[in-house]
């Protein structure tokens, strides 16, 4: 697939077990990971820079390991605040879950409801576990979507069951 004018869309698209992974990279940076359900493409696209082929052998080392951590260059995007939630998310241990509530806590916000926004605005998901984070009553939304049976809460439910949360095997 490609836009008019700057030629394919992403950098690189890569399997997954829900769908695909797009990536969106430059000659220097990671801009973007796009969650992408199977109609999208048919087939893989090769990289087509360093990035993207850091960010795909990246993204499959993932899958076949949920350990796995990411070192990617990734491009500086985001508000101050936008970045503290990143952060925050991002020491969340692989198999454990902090609720939006927990994380606005921690970075020293009282609104949980800003923290899902952070959430839905991560440029950089599996990179920065945002799904990690959920609703104190239950998975929460994801990717700013919240409809329980479609895709991307879905990839929620698979990516917490691959990293071995609890209730999510």
């Amino acid at each position: 697939m490609t836009s008019p004018q700057n030629g394919p869309i992403f950098s690189a698209i890569v399997p997954a077990p829900f769908g695909f992974i797009g990536i969106r990279s430059d000659d220097q940076y990671v801009h973007e990971l796009v969650y992408l359900p199977s109609s999208f493409a048919r087939d893989e696209q090769a990289p087509s820079n360093r990035p993207a082929e850091l960010a795909a052998r990246q993204v499959e080392r993932y899958f076949k390991q949920a350990d796995f951590r990411f070192d990617l260059p990734l491009a500086k995007v985001g508000t101050a605040f936008q970045q503290r939630v990143w952060q925050a998310i991002s020491s969340i241990p692989r198999g454990e879950v902090l609720t939006y509530g927990a994380v606005a806590k921690a970075v020293g916000c009282g609104s949980p409801r800003a923290v899902g926004q952070a959430c839905g605005a991560n440029w950089f998901p599996l990179v920065i576990p945002c799904h990690r984070v959920t609703a104190s009553g239950g998975l929460g939304g994801f990717s700013n979507h919240d409809d329980v049976t479609g895709f991307h809460v879905g990839v929620k439910r698979w990516l917490l069951a691959h990293e071995g949360v609890a209730g999510y095997q």
